[in-house]
């Protein structure tokens, strides 16, 4: 007997098919579920001012060579300008809150530091910076996946800033006694049965 499930999805056995119709709320809400960090993308005017914009859709790519992504909504006012251009990526600490609110679009009291950067513009004393020439940019329904080559970083050690729920949250840095684990749960050769 299919299992029908409050999102609209109707399962048989172990498939899942989606109804034809999403909730873009509740899909918004599911998402919402999946914590992420929170950077602000530098990037240049066509005058040559910085500008910045609050992501928290940003990934790593590839090691090798070093790519990263950052996805941008269609309608924002930087997604036209950073279209094959150098753009930076700052990993904001928990303290940069106000930071993220400005770049977001909400009125805030802050100073902003810009530093002038080898290819880009990006913000001063972030948790971790890093640089990118464009590499290839994709279309993704309402967002356009901009990836970067990286081509100069730092990084340092801070809570972060998150966003979780909708919110921003702080993320601690981990217990120093609490012991790296010994590989890349992302990088492992096989798929787990």
């Amino acid at each position: 007997m299919p299992r029908r499930y409050d999102s609209g999805m109707v399962a048989t056995s172990d498939e899942a098919r989606p109804a034809l119709q999403i909730d873009l709320a509740r899909f918004r809400g599911a998402l919402a579920r999946f914590a992420t960090g929170v950077t602000v993308v530098g990037h240049r005017a066509d005058d040559g001012s910085p500008k910045g914009i609050t992501v928290n859709a940003f990934s790593a790519v590839s090691l090798d060579p070093p790519l990263v992504l950052v996805a941008i909504a269609r309608g924002a006012r930087s997604h036209d300008l950073l279209r094959g251009k150098p753009f930076s990526v700052s990993v904001l600490k928990v303290e940069q809150e106000p930071l993220a609110r400005h770049f977001a679009g909400e009125t805030q009291d802050v100073e902003i530091r810009w530093v002038k950067g080898v290819v880009a513009p990006r913000l001063a004393e972030p948790l971790a910076w890093l640089e990118c020439e464009p590499w290839a940019d994709y279309e993704g329904g309402d967002h356009t996946l901009f990836v970067g080559r990286v081509v100069d970083f730092l990084f340092g050690d801070a809570d972060a800033l998150g966003f979780y729920q909708s919110r921003f949250v702080p993320v601690a840095r981990p217990v120093p006694s609490q012991p790296p684990v010994p590989y890349d749960p992302f990088e492992l050769p096989y798929d787990a049965p």
